[in-house]
C-alpha cells in the first residue's frame, strides 16, 4: 500500500496539467437562504408566515429583485427536483406577472420574479431527494430513539425548543419587518436559522457503539453535496448563479461555493441590506 506521504510526493512531482479552456473565469455563486413563503409544514420546526401576495409584500419583493438584479445573475437555481442535464423547471416557461398575485411559493415569488427580470430563458431545479429505497437525508428518528434510551431526551427537546423559539420570534417580528430585513436574519451565519449549531450539537448524541447524531450530519452533508454537485453539472465558467434555498441549507451551500476550485462565493447580505434600506 502506498503511504500518504509517498502519494503526496508523487503528486507534487507530477507535471501540472494545463488549465481547461475558460477555467480561469470562476463561477460566482450567491446563496439566498429563505423561509418557506407558503407554509408547507414539512420541516422539523416550521414558521407560519403572512400572505406574500398582498401589495405591501409585493413591493418588498420587487425591491429585493431590484437589488439582486445588480448581481446580474445568469442562472437562477431553486429548491425543486428536476432531471439533468437541463434541470429545467418547466412551469417557468408559462410565467406571467399575474402569477405573483396567486402563488405564494418562494420558487415563484423569488426565483421566477428575478429570472423574469433578468430575461433568463429558464429556472433550474437542483434539489436532491431520495428515490425509491434511497437514503434518508435527515434520519432524526434514530437520534430521538438514542436520546430516549440514554436519558438524554430532555437535552434534545431543549435543542429543538431553541430552534422553535427562533421560529416563534420570526412569527412575532415579521408583521413589522420587511421581507428583505427578515431574510438578513435568515442569512446570518451566527443565527439559529442559518447556522450549523443545531446539527453539530447533534454530534453529542452517540457513544462507542452508535453514533446517530454523526450519521445525521453525514447524511445532511451528503444531500447538500449532491445539490452542489448538480449546480456544478449545470454551471459554465463565468456564470453568475443565484441559488434560492431553504435557509437550513445555506451553511453547506456557501461552504461549497467558497471552497470548491473554480467557484467563488458572493455575499448576499449587502444586497439584502440595500433592499431593506439599511446602510
Amino acid at each position: 500500500m502506498i503511504g500518504l506521504l509517498s502519494f503526496v510526493a508523487a503528486v507534487v512531482a507530477a507535471p501540472v496539467p494545463a488549465p481547461l479552456p475558460g477555467s480561469a473565469e470562476p463561477v460566482q455563486v450567491m446563496v439566498l437562504g429563505t423561509y418557506h413563503f407558503d407554509n408547507p409544514g414539512l420541516d422539523k420546526v416550521n414558521v407560519k408566515v403572512d400572505d406574500v401576495t398582498v401589495p405591501r409584500r409585493q413591493r418588498e419583493l420587487d425591491a429585493l429583485a431590484e437589488a439582486i438584479a445588480t448581481f446580474k445573475p445568469t442562472r437562477v437555481m431553486v429548491e425543486s427536483r428536476r432531471p439533468g442535464p437541463a434541470y429545467d423547471v418547466t412551469p417557468y416557461h408559462n410565467f406571467t406577472p399575474d402569477l405573483l398575485t396567486k402563488t405564494r411559493d418562494e420558487t415563484v415569488q423569488l426565483g421566477y420574479r428575478i429570472a423574469a427580470k433578468m430575461k433568463l430563458p429558464s429556472v433550474q431545479g437542483i434539489d436532491e431527494q431520495p428515490g425509491k429505497d434511497g437514503p434518508d437525508y435527515f434520519p432524526f428518528g434514530p437520534v430521538e430513539d438514542w436520546a430516549k434510551a440514554h436519558g438524554r431526551k430532555d437535552q434534545l427537546d431543549a435543542m429543538i425548543a431553541e430552534v422553535q423559539a427562533g421560529a416563534t420570534r420570526t412569527e412575532h417580528d415579521l408583521p413589522t419587518m420587511s421581507i428583505p430585513a427578515m431574510l438578513l436574519r435568515y442569512n446570518d451565519e451566527n443565527s439559529p436559522t442559518a447556522g450549523q449549531g443545531f446539527y453539530y450539537n447533534l454530534l453529542r448524541f452517540g457513544d462507542s457503539e452508535q453514533q446517530p447524531g454523526a450519521v445525521l450530519n453525514a447524511m445532511w452533508y451528503m444531500r447538500n453535496a449532491k445539490i452542489f454537485g448538480k449546480l456544478i453539472d449545470a454551471a459554465k465558467p463565468g456564470d453568475r448563479v443565484l441559488v434560492i434555498y431553504g435557509a437550513g441549507h445555506g451553511y453547506w451551500l456557501r461552504h461549497f461555493a467558497a471552497t470548491t476550485p473554480g467557484y467563488r462565493l458572493v455575499d448576499v447580505k449587502p444586497y439584502l441590506k440595500r433592499a431593506a434600506g439599511i446602510k
